[in-house]
C-alpha cells in the first residue's frame, strides 16, 4: 500500500547538534542570573552548578530509558537535579519549563539540515502528510526550533514525549501519532538518526518503513536492536523514495481493493484476542480481606468510576483507589498493595489457538488489522500484551477508549478506527464477544463476527475457533 505518511524525529534528524564541556560552562553565568531573576540563588560557583545539572540529568535520563516515562520539567527539577534545595520547590512549579527550555537551547548547539525546507516543500507537493515524533524533555523546544527553522507549517501531528508522558521506542507513542495524522500505521514512514530509539519503535508499531540518517554525534550509549530498511546521508534520498513508492502504486503494484469488498478486520482486545482466567479472583480476595466498609457497595457508583476510567478522565491507578477508597481501603500501603495486585491480574493473560497464524493470513491478503478496546490501562501496557503474544506490530490502528475519551458502543470510537484506515462501514468487519460492542458495530454499519461471544449475542458470523476466521466468504 502506499506511503501517505511521513514522520521526522527533530534532534539529529530534522537538525543536527553539538555539546561540549567548555561550551556547556561558557553557558554557565547565564544560569546563574536567570536563577537569580527568579529569587533562587544556590551559593554554588559555575562548576558546581554545571556538575549538579548534568548529574541530575544524567540520572533522569538512566531512569527514563529503562521506563520510556517522561516527567513534568517540575518533576525533573525538582526530583533529579534540585532535589537537595527544597526550599526552591515553590519557585520551580512556575519557572521549570522555562528553566528546560533555557537549557536545551543553551546547553546545545544546533543547526537544521539545509536541504531540509526543499525536501518538506517537495513531500507537501507530492500529497505526503507529514509529522513529528520527538523525545524531548520540555514541551517548548521542538516548537520553538521550527518556528525559528521557518518549517512550523509542515508538521501535524507534532508529538512529543513531554506531553505523550511516553518515549520512543515504545510503540505506543507512534500509535498516537499515525492515528491523529489519520494514517494507518502500515502507510507511514519514520525517519531518526538512533536505532535504538527511531528503528527499534517504528518496527514496533508496524510501519512500512523505518529509515536511518546518520548524525555524526557520539551519544556514548548503545544503539542497536534493528537494521534499518534504509541508512541515508541527506534528506533529499527521501523524496526520491517516496516518488519510486507512488510510482509503484500507481502501476498497480500493493494497490487496495475497492468498492465495499472488505478491506479491514477490527477487534476487541480481551476477550477475543487473549482472555483471563480467574478473572480478578486475587483482587476480590485483597477487598475481602481489608475492606473496612461492609455496607454494599452501589453497583452505580462503581460504574461511574468505571466510565471514568475508560474515558480517560480517571488513570488506571485513580480509578483502583477510589474503588479501593468504597470498600474503606485507605491506608497507602495497603492501596499500593492493591493496585499493583490488579495490574499483576490485568497482565496474566493467555492468549487464543490460532491468533497468531490467523491475523498473519488477514495480513497476507492486504487486509488492514485494527483494535477497538475500552480500557483503562495505558495503551503501552495493552500493547506489551500483544507483543508477548507475538503480534503486537501486525496493527494498523489501535483506538484505545480512554486515549480517545469514548467507548463501545459509542458508534464514535469504530468511526475513528474507520476514520485512521481511510474505509467507509461496508468495507470493514468487526470481531467481538460481547452482545453491546457487537451491536454497536452493526449500528455503524459494520458486518460483525462473534467470537468467544456472550449468550444471546448477535452478529452476521459466529466462530468457535479463531482460525475460521480467515475462511469466512466475506474475507475470501
Amino acid at each position: 500500500m502506499p506511503i501517505q505518511t511521513v514522520f521526522f524525529d527533530m534532534g539529529g534528524t530534522i537538525d543536527t547538534y553539538w555539546h561540549s564541556p567548555e561550551m556547556r560552562l561558557a553557558a554557565i553565568p547565564g544560569l546563574h542570573a536567570f536563577l537569580l531573576s527568579h529569587g533562587i540563588n544556590l551559593h554554588l560557583s559555575d562548576s558546581q552548578l554545571y556538575k549538579l545539572i548534568t548529574s541530575g540529568l544524567a540520572r533522569y535520563h538512566q531512569w527514563r530509558m529503562k521506563t520510556l516515562e517522561e516527567i513534568s520539567t517540575y518533576q525533573v527539577w525538582r526530583d533529579y537535579i534540585l532535589v537537595d534545595y527544597p526550599d526552591t520547590f515553590p519557585v520551580l512549579e512556575t519557572i521549570a519549563e522555562d528553566l528546560m527550555i533555557w537549557y536545551e537551547t543553551h546547553f546545545y548547539e544546533r543547526h537544521m539540515r539545509p536541504e531540509i525546507p526543499s525536501v518538506l516543500q517537495s513531500l507537501q507537493k507530492m500529497g505526503i502528510k507529514i509529522g513529528m515524533i520527538s523525545n524531548v524533555s520540555s514541551r517548548s523546544q521542538v516548537p520553538f526550533y521550527l518556528e525559528r527553522y521557518g518549517i512550523k507549517e509542515y508538521f501535524d501531528p507534532v508529538v512529543l514525549s513531554s506531553v505523550y508522558t511516553r518515549r520512543k521506542p515504545d510503540p505506543a507513542i507512534f500509535h498516537h501519532a499515525a492515528r491523529l495524522s489519520n494514517s494507518p500505521t502500515s502507510e507511514c514512514i519514520f525517519i531518526g538518526d538512533r536505532i535504538s530509539r527511531d528503528i527499534v519503535g517504528a518496527r514496533r508499531t508496524g510501519f512500512k518503513l523505518a529509515v536511518q540518517i546518520r548524525h555524526d554525534f557520539d551519544h556514548g550509549e548503545n544503539d542497536d536492536g534493528a537494521t534499518p530498511d534504509l541508512v541515508i546521508e541527506d534528506m533529499s534520498e527521501v523524496v526520491e523514495l517516496i516518488r519510486k513508492d507512488q510510482q509503484t502504486s500507481a502501476n498497480g503494484e500493493g494497490q487496495a481493493s475497492s468498492g465495499e469488498s472488505i478491506r479491514a478486520v477490527l477487534f476487541d482486545a480481551d476477550g477475543v484476542l487473549y482472555y483471563r482466567n480467574n478473572k480478578d479472583v486475587e483482587l476480590n480476595s485483597f477487598i475481602k480481606q481489608h475492606r473496612r466498609v461492609h455496607h454494599k457497595i452501589p453497583a452505580a457508583e462503581v460504574n461511574r468510576l468505571r466510565n471514568l476510567a475508560f474515558t480517560g478522565k480517571l488513570t488506571f491507578v485513580q480509578y483502583k483507589t477510589a474503588i479501593f477508597a468504597l470498600y474503606g481501603i485507605t491506608e497507602p500501603h495497603l492501596v499500593e498493595q492493591g493496585v499493583q495486585k490488579a495490574i499483576q491480574e490485568k497482565d496474566n493473560v493467555q492468549f487464543f489457538g490460532h491468533i497468531l497464524d490467523t491475523l498473519k493470513a488477514l495480513k497476507d491478503r492486504s487486509l488492514y488489522l485494527g483494535i477497538i478496546t475500552d480500557t483503562t490501562q495505558p495503551l503501552h501496557k495493552k500493547i506489551s500484551k500483544l507483543e508477548r503474544g507475538g503480534f503486537g506490530h501486525l496493527w494498523d490502528s489501535i483506538i484505545p477508549s480512554n486515549e480517545v475519551a469514548v467507548k463501545k458502543p459509542d458508534p464514535r470510537i469504530y468511526q475513528l478506527a474507520l476514520m485512521q484506515l481511510g474505509i467507509k462501514p461496508e468495507q470493514a468487519i468487526f470481531v467481538g464477544h460481547d452482545q453491546n460492542e457487537l451491536q454497536g458495530a452493526r449500528n455503524v454499519g459494520l458486518k460483525t463476527v462473534a467470537f468467544n461471544y456472550d449468550r444471546g449475542a448477535l452478529a452476521d458470523f459466529y466462530i468457535t475457533d479463531f482460525s475460521e476466521l480467515a475462511n469466512l466468504d466475506i474475507l475470501s
